[in-house]
């Protein structure tokens, strides 16, 4: 992952995660695949880590303790959220991406 953006390695995974969805892949390409995804999951979530890492810096009060705030949608933020997270609410929402 030399030099990749989250949002193009985002965008991989999203395409990978699609051709695995057709399912005309044959074992090989499916497991290429597979492993590649995995990849950009785990770069994802490290740059996902130095973000929320970055952010706790920001939020140290003068003791250098985190000075943790709920955060909060507002009512129209969170239906709109919940519409995206579950476009088709028949499929298996635990898939790791």
């Amino acid at each position: 992952m030399t030099e990749k953006s989250f949002e193009k390695a985002l965008a991989d995974l999203e395409k990978i995660v699609g051709k695995m969805e057709e399912g005309a892949l044959s074992l090989n390409e499916s497991l290429a695949l597979f492993e590649e995804g995995v990849k950009l999951a785990r770069f994802l979530r490290g740059e996902l880590d130095k973000a929320e890492k970055k952010i706790e810096i920001l939020l140290k009060d003068e003791k250098g303790d985190i000075k943790e705030e709920p955060f909060t949608l507002s009512e129209e933020e969170a239906e709109s959220s919940e519409e995206d997270e579950n476009p088709d609410s028949g499929e298996n929402q635990d898939l790791p991406f």
